[in-house]
Order: structure tokens, then C-alpha cells, then sequence
């Protein structure tokens, strides 16, 4: 395993506040984050009138007075859910361009074993532990909405992951790849690894 390097310097964003995704069945989606999953349901509500339609929407889904609520994953960050009618949208492409391909959540050691083993206690088919990268592991599963998600859990870290410590390249680590890139010239590659450390 290679030496554990220093985070980068936080970017401008603290984290994920909210990721909103959408559903046709919001009791099963409720009943499988919080009793599979483990993320506890911390607000309900309907869309208010005028949102889902007209020159009052903000982006939400076009539909008036639908479902949104929201479950703790955790660091204080939350998982949101859209409840979009029945039929009225087809099943989603999780590989279309512009599509979420998985959704990856970060546990400590503790959580992962309890979160394999709530799937197998409900019978939920998963693929791992595998590995990712160099000393990440990862368990994939679908929810109730075909949405592929995935715990990934840094072993050396115990209870206390440290994300970026754990996935940050060096530069001599990081070119090659970038020089891979159509139209990728050495001056454009050595300013995208700006942030990353030499060694």
C-alpha cells in the first residue's frame, strides 16, 4: 500500500449538501434507505404549488405537489428523493451521457461489515468487497429505482476515512494518463495538476 499522503487544500465547495434523485414508489425507496441502508428519514414534504409547472419552476421535475424527502447520509449531508408519478417517465440509463453511473457513499470499517450484512439480512444481491484503487474497497448494489450504489471503505483508516488522502495522485502518478486526452498539450496537463503533490 502506498504512503498515505497529505489531503490538498479544500477546494471552495465543504461537500455534498443534498444529491436529489427521483423515484416512482417513495415507500419502498423510504423502507430500503432506512432500514437497509441504515440512513434515518429526517424530512418529508410536497413540492409547493407553482414549482412544478409554469414561471415559477426552479428546476425541480415538472409536476405539481410531488414528494420530496430527504434521509441523513451522514457528515451532515443529506440523500433526497423526487416521487415522480407512476409511468410518467421512462426507467433511466444510469451509462447515458449526463446520467448518474453509480453513487458512491464513504463508511468507516465498522459501517461496511454492518452494511453488508444488513443487505444479506435482506436478501439483497451485491457484488464484493472489491477492491478500487489502492486501499479502497467496494460493495455495489442497486436500490428499489435501479440507482447503482456503492459503500467504499478505506480499511487503514479504521473509523476515521480520510477520502482525499486516500485517492490523491502524485503528478508523476497522474500525467500519463492526462497526456492520453485528445488534444491534451504538456503546457494544459501541467496546469490540471496544479493541486496535486509532486511526491
Amino acid at each position: 500500500m502506498p504512503a498515505k499522503r497529505q489531503p490538498l487544500l479544500n477546494s471552495m465547495l465543504r461537500g455534498v449538501h443534498h444529491l436529489a434523485l427521483c423515484t416512482d414508489d417513495m415507500k419502498a425507496t423510504t423502507d430500503f434507505y432506512v432500514d437497509v441502508v441504515g440512513m434515518p428519514l429526517v424530512h418529508v414534504m410536497k413540492v409547493p404549488p407553482g414549482l412544478g409547472v409554469g414561471p415559477g419552476n426552479r428546476g425541480n421535475p415538472p409536476y405539481e405537489e410531488i414528494r420530496h424527502y430527504f434521509f441523513d447520509m451522514g457528515n451532515d449531508s443529506l440523500l433526497a428523493f423526487f416521487e415522480i408519478p407512476k409511468g410518467a417517465q421512462p426507467v433511466g440509463n444510469r451509462n447515458a451521457i449526463g446520467a448518474m453511473q453509480h453513487c458512491a457513499f464513504v463508511v468507516s470499517s465498522r459501517r461496511f461489515r454492518e452494511v453488508e450484512d444488513r443487505l444479506k439480512a435482506h436478501g439483497i444481491d451485491y457484488v464484493g468487497p472489491i477492491p478500487q484503487m489502492p486501499g479502497l474497497l467496494g460493495i455495489y448494489f442497486y436500490d428499489p429505482n435501479g440507482i447503482r450504489l456503492e459503500f467504499a471503505c478505506q480499511p487503514a483508516d479504521g473509523e476515521s476515512p480520510n477520502v482525499m488522502a486516500c485517492v490523491t495522485m502524485t503528478k508523476d502518478e497522474a500525467r500519463a494518463e492526462l497526456a492520453s486526452l485528445p488534444g491534451a498539450t504538456t503546457e494544459w496537463i501541467e496546469k490540471r495538476m496544479a493541486a496535486l503533490p509532486t511526491a
